[in-house]
């Protein structure tokens, strides 16, 4: 595990979430991506994205990088949580 600076965000449905996700991760369902675009953009960077299994979380990546906003695909949010969590 490594300390990390930036910004999780979990692209989940809130009730997947709401099962579990990585501590201190924002939680904005993917179709709910657009309508945060100008939060998400004054998000502490890196973004990481993450999702079940990282094709959510690359979609939304790919949605993210077209309007100008730095960011990467964690894939699984168990894999982000494994590699920062506290």
């Amino acid at each position: 595990m490594s300390e990390f600076n930036g910004t999780i965000v979990d692209v989940r449905t809130r009730a997947e979430f709401n099962s579990g996700h990585v501590a201190q991760s924002v939680n904005i369902p993917l179709q709910e991506i657009m309508e945060h675009l100008e939060e998400i953009k004054r998000m502490k960077s890196p973004i990481i994205l993450c999702c079940a299994a990282g094709i959510r979380s690359e979609q939304a990546t790919q949605y993210l990088r077209s309007r100008g906003v730095a960011c990467e695909n964690g894939g699984s949010w168990l894999e982000v949580n494994d590699r920062f969590a506290p």
